[in-house]
């Protein structure tokens, strides 16, 4: 089973979209967005049509046409995208019936659920403690190699 890269595309985009306008780029295009996440516009799009949707971006269309954030990036937590972007629940139980002959089968269920539960439950917290200001941070330190923004973010373009 593959694992879905929805949240870590709509993470990515907010991201770069709160780079940007740090820089004084409000507005950017699905194809800005998508050169720095490396797939093609169509995903992008999608992605931020689910973001639209929730009321974490906003769109201009027509002349000067682009995408900007409807909150400040401290404001947009990583809960909130995960929200906007992730239909499906975190786990699922089977999609049909186990056997309720087998023990395992008949058992299953009733214990399985709760530690699903436990575990999106953390995972919701930990999200809702990191907003898009948070990851915009830690990334800069990390493609530096230091602990914080190198320039303050004076510097211009893709990186």
């Amino acid at each position: 089973m593959a694992a879905n890269s929805r949240l870590t595309i709509a993470v990515h985009a907010l991201t770069w979209m709160a780079l940007s306008q740090r820089r004084g780029q409000q507005l950017m295009t699905s194809d800005q967005v998508a050169a720095s996440i490396n797939v093609n516009p169509v995903i992008v799009r999608r992605s931020l049509g689910d973001l639209y949707r929730a009321g974490l971006v906003e769109v201009r269309r027509g002349a000067g046409a682009g995408w900007s954030l409807a909150h400040r990036p401290e404001e947009i937590s990583m809960l909130a995208v995960y929200e906007a972007v992730e239909a499906e629940p975190l786990f699922a139980m089977h999609r049909t019936e186990p056997n309720q002959a087998c023990p395992v089968g008949r058992g299953i269920r009733p214990v399985l659920g709760p530690v699903y539960e436990a575990a999106a439950a953390a995972l919701r917290l930990q999200l809702a403690q990191t907003s898009i200001a948070d990851v915009l941070r830690q990334t800069l330190a990390a493609a530096s190699g230091q602990d914080s923004d190198p320039d303050g973010g004076k510097s211009g373009g893709l990186q």
